[in-house]
């Protein structure tokens, strides 16, 4: 497995992000979805990690400079056909050293309370239950966490 930055702007992070959206709206039937888009990824201050297996794409996340000392953790995705084989830790794995590397201190992330993989997941990593961030609010759907870096 390799794990990089890349364009969003491909078909293959296209069809991760439409297969987490998919998800999304099967964990929480009848809620507001806001949909992540390439376009949105390619913003300034947005970094695309993009994890490769065998040159397929099987999962990305992307990290948001905050501006405050903080970088967002946002849409961490495994292709479900591939999960359980360590991708999701290897991307929170380099995340993290990103996260370094752009003078971060914290990554912070918001994570639905019934995504309970994300939540061992990110539990597994050592993140520890926080505040809301701007742009979110306090929410029973959803919880805050941090780690240093």
């Amino acid at each position: 497995m390799t794990i990089g930055l890349e364009s969003p702007r491909q078909d293959a992070v296209s069809a991760l992000l439409a297969e987490a959206d998919a998800v999304a709206v099967r964990l929480y039937p009848g809620a507001r979805h806001r949909p992540v888009t390439p376009e949105s990824l390619a913003a300034p201050g947005t970094h695309l990690l993009v994890a490769r297996r065998a040159g397929e794409v099987v999962g990305l996340c992307a990290l948001i400079a905050r501006g405050d000392g903080a970088i967002e953790l946002k849409r961490l995705i495994v292709s479900a056909a591939i999960r359980g084989a360590g991708i999701g830790s290897g991307l929170v794995r380099e995340a993290q050293a990103e996260a370094r590397r752009l003078g971060a201190r914290v990554v912070v992330l918001e994570v639905g309370d019934r995504n309970v993989e994300a939540r061992s997941l990110y539990r597994r990593a050592g993140f520890t239950p926080r505040d809301p961030f701007p742009p979110y609010r306090a929410s029973p759907a959803s919880a805050f966490l941090e780690k240093a870096v």
